[in-house]
């Protein structure tokens, strides 16, 4: 594996984009197992809103999985500004 030259003031996600290399980092925050986005979370979210069929397909999960962990996390921002 060819390792990429430091570039100061720069992001690995931003070397990865410009290059179009998947990163190998696996224990980055933000690494995700999608060839598509060259397995970075940072560089899927710039291509725009997804469907739930689609972060799915990322996570390898269902679309109906994605539907419910959507609703629990709305339910828990809901009730935290509902707090008095």
């Amino acid at each position: 594996m060819k390792k990429l030259p430091m570039v100061e003031n720069k992001t690995c996600f931003y070397e990865h984009e410009k290059r179009n290399l998947s990163c190998h980092k696996s224990n980055c925050r933000y690494w995700i197992n999608c060839k598509k986005y060259n397995n970075c979370a940072l560089l899927a979210s710039k291509a725009g809103p997804l469907t739930l069929q689609e972060i799915g397909d990322i996570f390898s999960v269902t679309r109906m999985r994605i539907c419910q962990i959507e609703k629990s996390i709305l339910d828990k921002v809901s009730q935290s500004f509902c707090k008095d």
